[in-house]
């Protein structure tokens, strides 16, 4: 069975290149629906949609700027149930991670589905995707795909990127059933598709594509890229650790929310039905307010802001694939996603543990090991 395919690019455009190949997944029967990011109307926003038609297809944008909404979510709910069809979802590496973990915590399942994950040069958030979008209109995802790969350099790091695509540092589709490789081939006239499971080879032996080698190039781009958003990445953790190292900072760092609630709406990974804050539990009669109020001199409002998010970052930092849709959904511009990314990279590594990783691996605080946290739990050694 082929592990590895060349695709040759179509009419100099990328997105035209995967809509002939995912029409092509379609009018083979390999799946009854592609999920996909789509540009339904000029100038309108880029948003994902469930295609069973491949005549409807026209317009996608696999590897686009625009990063609405983390896909994970949408995808649970595609796969939590029985679809009544296969599935197959093209999705960022970000968006696999996290729906590795919803798989994880039963909110999601990978029967009749298949993930085509992309390799991903990142993307914008919002407001800037809409300004790009202003300047280059229905070319923007090209223009942008030509600034990600220049020509005769390595894939760059577009400025305009969201903070956390600029220090995300697993830009490759781990745990996809195949993959499509970007990277160290682009700018060139190909990209190539990776089988990575079982179901993977199968599906693209059925297309008929021809075996190829790997690219060796892909692999040398990917670590010059990863080394470089790691350094990014380690700058950005130090910043905000000393911005937040007091109770007194944390407070100054969330003293623009206003409780909306968007960042908890936008995690992919943040699924409980009713959260408590929306229940009476953070309910308070008004003699509490003006009690406090007459304690302190003055009360803040609303006042549980702070609380609210460290509540937040304890119950997620587990499960965080840094993604960076709270920043993006944050009307006051607090950078969210920095301080989440940063506390969850020390709570993942004190568990030996990466959110999305792989299925196999249960989420810390699933399970107990005797042998973990010993200097904490006050289990000597028996020997």
């Amino acid at each position: 069975m082929p592990q590895t395919a060349d695709i040759e690019i179509k009419e100099n455009s990328l997105s035209k290149t995967l809509e002939s190949f995912l029409a092509r997944l379609l009018e083979s029967g390999q799946a009854d629906a592609v999920f996909v990011q789509q540009r339904r109307a000029e100038d309108s926003m880029i948003m994902p949609v469930l295609i069973s038609r491949p005549d409807q297809l026209t317009g996608i944008e696999p590897v686009s700027p625009a990063f609405a909404v983390n896909n994970a979510r949408l995808v649970s709910r595609l796969t939590k149930g029985k679809p009544g069809g296969t599935v197959a979802a093209v999705l960022r590496p970000c968006e696999i991670r996290a729906f590795i973990e919803l798989v994880k915590l039963n909110q999601a399942g990978t029967g009749d589905l298949t993930i085509i994950g992309t390799d991903c040069p990142g993307a914008m958030q919002n407001s800037d995707f809409f300004a790009f979008m202003e300047k280059h209109g229905q070319d923007a995802t090209d223009a942008f795909i030509k600034s990600s790969f220049p020509e005769n350099a390595e894939p760059a790091d577009c400025r305009e990127l969201a903070p956390a695509c600029r220090t995300c540092t697993q830009p490759t589709p781990e745990g996809a059933d195949l993959a499509v490789g970007l990277f160290g081939l682009l700018p060139g006239g190909r990209i190539q598709v990776y089988a990575r499971t079982a179901g993977g080879e199968k599906l693209l032996e059925s297309l008929g594509l021809e075996a190829s080698e790997p690219e060796p190039g892909r692999e040398e781009a990917v670590k010059n890229l990863v080394s470089r958003r790691a350094e990014a990445r380690t700058e950005m953790t130090e910043r905000t650790r000393e911005a937040t190292d007091t109770f007194e900072k944390l407070e100054q760092y969330f003293s623009r929310c206003i409780n909306c609630y968007n960042c908890r709406k936008a995690c992919p990974v943040c699924y409980c039905r009713q959260c408590v804050f929306d229940t009476d539990v953070c309910e308070h009669e008004p003699a509490g307010y003006m009690k406090r109020a007459g304690r302190k001199g003055g009360l803040k409002m609303p006042e549980d802001t702070l609380f609210y998010h460290l509540t937040r970052m304890a119950h997620m930092s587990t499960a965080c694939v840094g993604c960076g849709q709270c920043s993006n959904a944050c009307p006051s511009s607090i950078p969210v996603s920095e301080l989440f990314v940063s506390v969850a990279e020390k709570a993942q590594a004190a568990f030996d543990y990466s959110a999305g990783r792989s299925l196999d691996e249960p989420p810390p605080l699933s399970v107990f090991f005797e042998d973990e946290f010993t200097e904490v739990v006050g289990i000597k050694d028996r020997g």
